[in-house]
């Protein structure tokens, strides 16, 4: 699933493209791709008709945008394959268009594609959470590394507060958002530290290194224009990022480690997969591993 760098890339196209635009009507063509908009396709198009979208904003991997008057927005669940594009009006539509979105202005449409349609979009109230209006469905997620009231010490706090391993921890979305497996096995590495690590014997020193090592490798994701390693995670114009090409231990089972050549390993977890190196990022001493 997309996470913190790929989302950030779809809202800087949103921004850009379609932020300061009224739309003026909103086509339905696969009810499951607002599934979430419990009212139904009539009061979804209904709801934004008319309305002006004021703001993209994004939240770990959440993403929205802020229409007029600031009390509703237009969340986005990308999903396994969702997409946001921006298309000239009369453009073909695509195989998995689900929703199309068109503005007074008669320039390029809104167009989102969801092959698996595991994503969907849905209109949600707004509300203020600790200065910051947020969706109802994000107002449980924390801040991101890359938001500017992240606080990095309480981060740190809350991360060696939790009684698990230290991957699970990263990828808890309330404690710290963004983070996906990608990035938490990328900043695991840098780290040095392994993914089964217990949290409640993470030392203050090595939470700050792991959670600077995601803030830094998401930065440089972001730059690259995030991971895509297949047709279905493109920015707005439909292009693919390229940092696949930069990750270090992701995806690269049996490949040797660019920090001591050791053949970087595969285990599950969590119906998902860990890579990591042996020999760089040592197991837990405990009877955990």
């Amino acid at each position: 699933m997309p996470e913190l760098p790929e989302v950030e890339v779809v809202r800087l196209g949103l921004d850009r493209h379609v932020v300061g635009r009224t739309m003026a009507a909103v086509e339905v063509l696969h009810p499951r791709a607002i599934r979430r908009h419990e009212p139904g396709p009539l009061d979804f198009a209904g709801r934004l008709a008319g309305r002006g979208l004021v703001a993209a904003v994004r939240r770990g991997k959440y993403l929205w945008l802020e229409l007029d008057g600031r009390t509703e927005a237009l969340l986005t669940h990308l999903g396994m394959s969702g997409q946001m594009l921006v298309q000239p009006v009369g453009t073909p539509d695509e195989k998995h268009l689900r929703v199309r979105i068109s503005f007074a202005d008669g320039g390029p449409e809104l167009r989102f594609v969801d092959q698996r349609t595991f994503g969907g979009l849905a209109v949600t109230e707004l509300a203020e959470v600790d200065g910051t209006l947020l969706p109802d469905p994000v107002a449980h997620i924390g801040r991101d590394p890359m938001d500017p009231a992240f606080d990095p010490e309480r981060a740190v706090a809350a991360l060696r507060a939790k009684r698990t391993e230290l991957k699970r921890a990263l990828l808890d979305q309330t404690l710290v958002s963004g983070i996906g497996n990608i990035y938490a096995d990328e900043a695991l590495w840098r780290s040095r530290l392994h993914w089964a690590r217990p949290t409640a014997g993470l030392t203050r020193p090595a939470a700050r290194l792991v959670l600077a090592a995601a803030t830094e490798v998401m930065a440089e994701a972001l730059g690259a224009g995030g991971t895509s390693f297949d047709s279905l995670y493109v920015n707005v114009n439909g292009q693919s990022g390229y940092f696949d090409r930069s990750l270090a231990v992701y995806g690269k089972t049996g490949q040797p480690c660019p920090r001591c050549g050791t053949l970087i390993a595969r285990e599950p977890f969590m119906n998902r997969s860990s890579y990591f190196c042996r020999v760089c990022q040592r197991p837990p001493v405990s009877g955990q591993r």
